[in-house]
């Protein structure tokens, strides 16, 4: 397309920075903070195939604790980069009321693969709870779109804290400590 006069370059060139700005600040946050009026209650883990290093688990079960859920998957780097944090929180915090769930989500066919799974977590010294989550029932009841994801679940059940991606992980770390701190619900 070839433009007839300044004009119309200058109009063109306008419009195309209004429209990068709208999607620039119209875009979803990638976590943070979940303002109390807007915490929703975290959805139970859905249609989950096989747990590991753990009983099944239930959130209902778990008020009163604080509880970290880490969508991941054995072959996506960025969940390995984000890996040694988690494990480091489990080790750090879980004598002190958290509960960390790693919901592993494959990605390709093969991540379906329990063993495959078994074998990614001896290698990687996983300790905490693992619920393999191949038909991504868990992963839609939360709305997730992200590996690696972390969701926060305050002691009343609510999310209250999510985070997509790498990184943040001091902000991270301060809100699961800020969540231990907070008393226990009433009647708990």
């Amino acid at each position: 397309m070839r433009l007839r006069s300044p004009a119309t370059f200058f109009a063109v060139a306008i419009a195309a920075s209004a429209a990068a700005l709208t999607l620039t600040f119209a875009a979803p946050p990638l976590g943070g903070d979940i303002p109390a009026a807007q915490a929703q209650p975290a959805p139970d883990f859905q249609n989950i195939d096989t747990w590991l290093n753990s009983q099944p688990l239930k959130l209902e079960e778990l008020r009163g604790k604080v509880v970290l859920v880490d969508f991941w998957t054995y072959t996506c780097i960025n969940c390995l980069n984000h890996l040694p944090y988690v494990k480091d929180w489990n080790a750090k915090y879980k004598d002190k009321g958290l509960v960390v769930v790693g919901v592993h989500t494959p990605e390709f066919a093969y991540e379906k693969s329990t063993k495959n799974v078994k074998d990614a977590i001896q290698r990687l010294q996983i300790t905490h709870a693992v619920a393999q989550d191949n038909s991504y029932g868990t992963w839609k009841a939360f709305k997730n779109q992200y590996w690696p994801a972390v969701y926060l679940i305050d002691k009343q059940g609510k999310i209250v804290y999510s985070h997509f991606g790498e990184g943040s992980y001091g902000a991270t770390e301060k809100k699961i400590q800020a969540l231990l701190a907070e008393p226990l619900p009433v009647g708990s």
